[in-house]
């Protein structure tokens, strides 16, 4: 056989393919590598995805999802009696409160729950207040656990609710403001109206009263929670099309 005018022997020949032959096993190799990598990066990503999605990683809503309502970051000093720090995991649900104390501020009810780090008379907090003039307090982050709904404190949010009178109807302001606060939770978690609870629900606790005493009031507050959710849905695709 020649190459290039020239002889080679067998053996030559022979090395010579081997090498050709070498060569090919390597770049496939080195091909196979490279795929095996890419996969693993994009896999890996995938699922480092799945998993920030399926823990809850919020601490605070979103001022898109808020829609313009303010909300004051008041945290609580981390204590044994109202704020634990123990990890919230996953919400599944919204839990509506009354404070069950006439005519008080949400900032008086946040001194309350602050309080009880010195007294340690009883555990008790939420992670928002709504004042009667429709103010939002946030007490603890949503990473964490608050002392309101008894068992359902591992998987929910809970917001109480100032009200002027021992009847416990919230004013319109109060109303209003626990009406967008909690659509944007629903959002946030991709809650339905079954995951709207009140305190109630969960241990048959007269609270909210004015809820408890009057369903249908109840049932038109989640409709109405469900309408506000859809609303809010659809301003965040405008908003994120337009953006794209």
């Amino acid at each position: 056989m020649k190459i290039m005018g020239s002889k080679l022997t067998e053996k030559e020949w022979i090395r010579r393919k081997s090498m050709k032959k070498a060569s090919r096993i390597f770049l496939i190799i080195i091909l196979m590598i490279c795929i095996i990598g890419l996969s693993v990066f994009f896999i890996g990503g995938i699922f480092k995805d799945y998993l920030n999605k399926s823990k809850n990683t919020t601490e605070v809503l979103s001022s898109r999802l808020l829609n313009g309502i303010e909300v004051k970051q008041m945290y609580l000093t981390p204590n044994d009696y109202s704020r634990p720090q123990m990890p919230l995991k996953k919400v599944k649900g919204i839990v509506v409160h009354y404070t069950a104390n006439p005519g008080t501020s949400a900032e008086n009810n946040q001194s309350y729950f602050e309080s009880l780090a010195e007294k340690g008379t009883t555990y008790a907090s939420s992670h928002y207040i709504i004042g009667l003039e429709g103010e939002i307090v946030q007490c603890i982050p949503m990473t964490e656990i608050s002392y309101a709904s008894n068992d359902r404190n591992k998987d929910t949010i809970s917001i109480e609710n100032c009200h002027p009178d021992e009847t416990g109807e919230f004013t319109s302001e109060t109303y209003n403001s626990l009406v967008a606060l909690t659509a944007a939770l629903c959002v946030e978690y991709d809650l339905g109206e079954e995951d709207i609870l009140s305190h109630y629900d969960i241990t048959g606790k007269l609270c909210p009263l004015y809820f408890v005493e009057h369903e249908d009031a109840w049932k038109a507050f989640r409709r109405e929670v469900m309408i506000k959710k859809a609303l809010l849905n659809s301003k965040i695709d405008m908003i994120d099309n337009d953006f794209n």
